[in-house]
């Protein structure tokens, strides 16, 4: 128990004013003590109602649906060389295909993902999986270059804003000290797109022709959407809050009509005059990019996805001249890529979990705050959250590099080789999004989804243009001097990794000050 202070109180007069003397036989309490004595009160309510189980039946079902957008693109890949021998188009004029779906990939969550932090998530999903279906259905159909290049950028426009929108339900229902699993569970599941995609896309072309793939898509996310339509509650907590609530018309869920909402004690009062979509309301995401450290965050990792995209998307075209593979064979040497992306996110979710405990042990020991203390950036506003996500960074980066440069020479081995790299990749670059998504949605918590379509804009527009100049870049240099180049791009940006984490706390202290003088 804390030190008992027995106060005396006596009244003396200076002139015509009483004044009031405090006398302490003991001294005030440490910051520790009190502290202390603050943790044996009432316990703050929780950040969200729902329990662990309910968040991760939250993000599966999250994560699913954002399984769309990389699903999407990647099982296009194996049917590159067939859509280019159907069409009579050169193979570059294929992979603009892929180009065109990346320049919508990061524009529509632009505007996605500004909606949805304004009226609410679940409307947003389901209006973009019916932009989604429609698009699968017409490509299904389409029998011309334009129309596919046309209803591609379609299908990129409804599938991308998923994950954003998906980010934001994570940044609704979770602090940073539980965010970093979860954000790995979310990368996982979404890039099982990356290992099943290809495979898949290799088997529908090899069988039934690559039409055939945009009607499993279509079958695939129409299930997804009921899943969302049944199960998924709104989450956006300026209308569901901590989740106690009331939700009503579209932001409530089949299951909460059928079963009735749990745990309700607050009536929903959302003022619609808060919910109208605005010029600034459009525009807002990209005031992240002016933030020196978002932008040096994002910038990086746009590169990082850069060059990893132009290893995927130049796989097929590579492994069928040095290989002399079919679409299924194709699809299949995909499987290391998969393996490497959902290895990759769920492993370093992890990590970033274990090392926000590390960090706020570290930072309780500078204090001298008691060692179980939880800390958060919120809580503690000099907490170093970079430091916190960014441990990993380091190493992972380093083997990022050596593997790009040892990927254009393993295609004069053997296949297991290239492959066996691939995962590597992958992994490497998987794992510096998932850091630099937890990393984003800290530095942003109140517009999660805003926050992760400016990283998804950034990232998809830098990497739709090294996917265009890709194999003009094989065809001029070859493969070995072409990621050896990219490699070399990357390790010249590797010290924007060490800016980031000597000046973000200062910058985004410095943000904090601004935004609470405004208000």
């Amino acid at each position: 128990m804390g030190k008992i202070i027995d106060l005396k109180v006596t009244t003396t007069s200076i002139g015509s004013t009483p004044t009031i003397v405090v006398q302490d036989d003991e001294q005030l309490p440490s910051p520790q003590e009190t502290l202390r004595l603050e943790s044996q009160q009432d316990p703050a309510p929780p950040y969200h109602i729902f329990t662990r189980s309910k968040k991760l039946q939250m993000v599966c079902i999250v994560s699913m649906s954002a399984i769309f957008s990389p699903l999407s693109s990647n099982i296009y890949f194996p049917a590159l060389g067939d859509i280019s021998r159907e069409m009579n188009i050169s193979m570059s004029l294929a992979t603009l295909t892929i180009t065109i779906y990346m320049v919508f990939q990061g524009i529509a969550p632009l505007f996605w993902g500004s909606f949805s932090d304004v009226t609410g998530r679940r409307p947003i999903f389901i209006g973009t999986f019916i932009v989604y279906l429609l698009a699968n259905i017409a490509l299904g159909v389409s029998d011309n270059y334009a129309e596919l290049m046309v209803f591609r950028a379609m299908q990129a426009a409804g599938s991308a804003a998923t994950i954003s929108i998906g980010a934001g339900v994570i940044g609704d229902i979770t602090t940073s000290a539980e965010r970093g699993s979860l954000v790995g569970i979310f990368g996982g599941v979404r890039m099982l797109g990356q290992g099943i995609g290809p495979v898949f896309g290799g088997v529908l072309t090899q069988y039934w022709g690559f039409r055939s793939i945009f009607w499993f898509l279509t079958i695939f996310a129409t299930l997804s959407l009921l899943s969302i339509l049944v199960f998924l509650p709104e989450t956006l907590r300026s209308i569901a809050g901590d989740g106690r609530t009331r939700l009503t018309g579209i932001h409530k869920p089949i299951i909460y009509m059928i079963k009735g909402q749990p745990q309700v004690s607050v009536e929903n009062n959302l003022d619609q005059d808060n919910s109208k979509i605005t010029i600034h309301t459009l525009l807002a995401p990209l005031k992240f990019l002016t933030e020196k450290d978002v932008f040096i965050t994002l910038f990086f990792g746009s590169i990082v996805y850069t060059v990893w995209s132009m290893v995927t998307s130049s796989t097929t075209d590579l492994f069928q001249k040095s290989y002399h593979l079919n679409s299924l064979e194709v699809g299949l040497t995909y499987l290391g890529n998969g393996f490497g992306c959902m290895a990759g996110s769920y492993s370093i979710g992890y990590l970033m979990d274990y090392n926000h405990r590390k960090t706020e042990r570290e930072y309780c020991q500078q204090n001298g705050y008691p060692a179980d203390t939880r800390i958060t950036a919120k809580t503690h506003k000099d907490f170093p959250i970079e430091r916190a996500r960014m441990r990993n960074t380091w190493w992972i980066t380093a083997l990022f590099l050596v593997c790009t440069v040892v990927f254009g020479f393993s295609l004069e081995t053997h296949l297991a080789v290239p492959i066996i790299l691939q995962f590597f990749i992958a992994y490497c670059a998987t794992a510096i999004f998932t850091i630099n998504s937890a990393l984003v949605i800290d530095l942003y918590p109140g517009a999660s989804a805003s926050a992760t379509a400016c990283n998804n804009l950034m990232r998809c527009s830098v990497g739709a243009a090294g996917v265009a100049l890709v194999q003009p870049m094989i065809d001029a240099l070859t493969a070995r001097w072409t990621f050896m180049l990219l490699s070399g791009i990357t390790l010249l940006c590797v010290p924007l990794l060490w800016v980031e984490t000597r000046y973000g706390p200062s910058w985004r202290l410095a943000r904090a000050e601004r935004h609470s003088a405004k208000q």
